[in-house]
């Protein structure tokens, strides 16, 4: 069996948008990094929305999150996954995403960065009627039909009030 581990999350002093993909790929767990694979287009959309530079090192794109109260973690904190595709993840625990979101009560929207994410969300945890719960599309390499034009045009929707 192929048992992968997510990661810690990546967490400020306050969160006012948690962003939950479904777990880590194989580049991203070799890497030790969230969005590590070098065609996934997470950090680069990140500092476009941001208004920022993309930071060149893992530690200071973190920190980019962190500034704008942003919170990055996975739902599966760990899975059966040959691979890194999300169709082949099975036998899946979660991560106490309940727990980041009682830590951080000013949190106001949660986006997922792709459908499996959601899926293992609404399978696992409630939604809380005074968050905001957004379906994005995935960054990864995988969904090439969304330019990432078009990707910035769907996530801005994190932070409409």
């Amino acid at each position: 069996m192929d048992i992968k581990q997510s990661f810690a999350p990546i967490e400020g002093k306050e969160v006012r948008i948690l962003i939950l993909g479904s777990m880590p790929g194989d580049a991203s767990i070799a890497a030790g990094r969230y969005y590590a694979h070098p065609r996934n287009r997470f950090w680069p959309l990140m500092a476009t929305l941001l208004g920022c530079a993309l930071p060149d090192d893992y530690e200071s794109r973190c920190r980019m999150l962190q500034e704008y109260d942003i919170a990055l973690w996975d739902v599966a904190g760990s899975a059966v996954r040959p691979g890194s595709m999300d169709s082949a993840m099975r036998e899946e625990r979660p991560n106490d995403i309940a727990g980041l979101m009682a830590r951080h009560p000013e949190l106001r929207v949660v986006a997922f960065n792709g459908q499996k994410a959601k899926q293992l969300f609404d399978r696992f945890f409630q939604r809380f009627p005074d968050v905001r719960y957004l379906p994005m599309p995935s960054t990864s390499p995988a969904n090439a039909s969304f330019s990432m034009a078009r990707l910035a045009e769907r996530w801005k929707a994190m932070f409409v009030a």
